[in-house]
């Protein structure tokens, strides 16, 4: 593995799986972070007893109480790490905790979509918030160049499942309202890279592969030992190439977008000329007519126009 320094990190759903195995992989670090910072929902849960009696261990490891889907108890959890880290700011936020549903497209409903929903990508998002300013501090102190993860970094764990393109093993488990919240925390992933570029800090999702966990199942190929030891080599070489793109454990970049946009993204790359692309709808009935005309140069996506219309009321 390429030498990996990191001054701290947060891993959030710390108390089981794969969030628990990168707990456990960066105490293993030869120069393991000074401070790890671990979470979980539940402190006192008997799910969160191996994380807390790690932590007796290793004064570097701190567990923290954190509902990503609270958010004062997302910011007490910043509070809490910001009075450790005493203004050197946090280097890597990992957003790990997640849940699933088991349901198909006939009996997927509101109440199942809108927690999945909130925890696997409103979650993510609240928690980056919060942590930014530190984040911030981190990559502002550093003295490397480009983005890394030893600067400072957002990395949402994301799933294959995501993939539109791709929409793996839909046959053995539907599962729509996990695949959209995944599907939609790579947009959050996009948007964060595209956003806090700037400010030095490298946002990306990854694929950990199917992995043996609760959620995994035992049916799954990958241990967790394994995927996570992947995990931190892979962390260890991103850069400016991987930020805002959809990384696996293996440190291959893979479709979460159609095959369409595949296309224009390695044209665009290899600066060859991509055809206009427009776009058009209308609405009779209330003359409703939009259209939408973007023009993709090697250098940038420009809006060229839009013209809206609109006569009678709708």
């Amino acid at each position: 593995m390429k030498e990996f320094n990191v001054r701290s990190v947060l891993v959030t759903g710390s108390n089981r799986g794969i969030g628990l195995g990168l707990v456990k992989r960066f105490l293993e670090l030869p120069n393991p972070p000074e401070w790890i910072f671990a979470t979980t929902r539940e402190l006192a849960g008997s799910q969160s007893k191996e994380v807390v009696e790690l932590a007796l261990k290793h004064p570097n490891l701190v567990v923290l109480q954190l509902d990503v889907t609270d958010p004062n108890s997302i910011k007490a959890a910043a509070q809490r790490v910001e009075e450790h880290v005493q203004g050197l700011g946090l280097n890597i936020l990992i957003n790990n905790a997640g849940i699933a549903r088991v349901t198909t497209m006939e009996n997927e409903n509101v109440e199942t979509m809108a927690i999945v929903y909130l925890t696997n990508t409103v979650g993510p998002l609240m928690v980056s918030q919060e942590f930014l300013p530190l984040l911030k501090k981190a990559a502002k102190q550093s003295t490397q160049t480009g983005l890394s993860c030893s600067k400072a970094a957002i990395l949402n764990m994301s799933s294959m499942a995501a993939s539109i393109e791709v929409v793996p093993q839909w046959e053995l488990e539907k599962i729509p309202s996990y695949r959209c919240s995944k599907a939609a925390l790579n947009m959050v992933s996009k948007c964060q890279s595209l956003e806090y570029k700037d400010y030095g800090i490298l946002c990306t999702s990854i694929h950990p592969g199917w992995v043996k966990t609760r959620m995994g199942t035992e049916k799954a190929p990958q241990t967790v030992e394994q995927t996570t030891q992947a995990i931190l080599k892979m962390l260890s070489t991103l850069s400016e190439k991987e930020n805002g793109s959809f990384v696996g454990w293996d440190g291959k970049i893979y479709p979460c977008y159609s095959q369409r946009e595949i296309e224009l993204k390695e044209k665009k790359a290899n600066g060859l000329p991509i055809d206009t692309l427009t776009h058009s709808t209308s609405k009779k009935g209330n003359s409703l007519y939009s259209t939408f005309l973007f023009a993709y140069t090697p250098e940038a996506t420009i809006l060229s126009s839009y013209i809206s219309q609109t006569g009678n009321k709708m």
